[in-house]
């Protein structure tokens, strides 16, 4: 894919006829493959649902400066520790027969066996989201019933609007979410002994 069609269907997905952001929503006209999407330039932000494409806006200044907060700490804590942290362009496929390639904020990885490339082809022990008026449905519906089905034992979604987390835990074959405020500080349970104060990463 070049970089105008990028463009196209960037602007197709995300703006109605008035120029307001709507939803990034998967784009069932024509279907792609995983070698497609690994052959496309690296600067170009995509997903991939099921061999549909979907083009999200650009990261505002809040959806950074909590992406960084939270990067920050996990790095800090797992300097001498096994698992790794990255974020976001990180291309995670979760299931080997499956057109599905999604690019989360944050992924925890503990096993660096898995790790090869520029893409990660297996499951993350955790996974972190950040909302925006462009994924909120695909954060809160598709990638959670594909994060639960795949296996990760952790999944977060971060609302900035709201400041709230919603820290969603694999128990069996599916997650109990427990909701966090600002105020509370949230246990990270694949990390033992590691929490984050919600207040450091709302903070304005």
């Amino acid at each position: 894919m070049d970089i105008e069609k990028y463009k196209e269907l960037r602007y197709k997905n995300l703006e109605s006829e008035d120029g307001e952001v709507r939803e990034a929503l998967p784009d069932y006209e024509r279907l792609y493959t995983v070698e497609d999407y690994y052959s496309w330039d690296e600067g170009i932000r995509c997903e991939l649902y099921e061999g549909s494409l979907i083009v999200a806006e650009a990261p505002t200044i809040r959806h950074q400066g909590i992406s960084v907060v939270l990067i920050a700490k996990l790095h800090t804590f797992l300097e001498d520790k096994p698992c790794e942290v990255f974020h976001a362009p990180f291309s995670v496929k979760l299931f080997e027969n499956e057109e599905t390639v999604f690019e989360p904020d944050i992924v925890i990885v503990c096993d660096e066996s898995k790790l090869s490339g520029r893409h990660f082809e297996d499951v993350p022990d955790m996974v972190i989201e950040i909302l925006s008026p462009s994924t909120a449905r695909m954060d809160k519906q598709l990638k959670y019933d594909k994060y639960q089905k795949a296996g990760v034992k952790e999944y977060w979604i971060v609302d900035p609007k709201q400041n709230l987390l919603e820290a969603n835990r694999l128990s069996g074959d599916s997650y109990t979410t427990t909701i966090y405020t600002e105020t509370d500080t949230a246990p990270v349970h694949i990390l033992d002994g590691f929490e984050i104060n919600l207040v450091d990463v709302y903070a304005d």
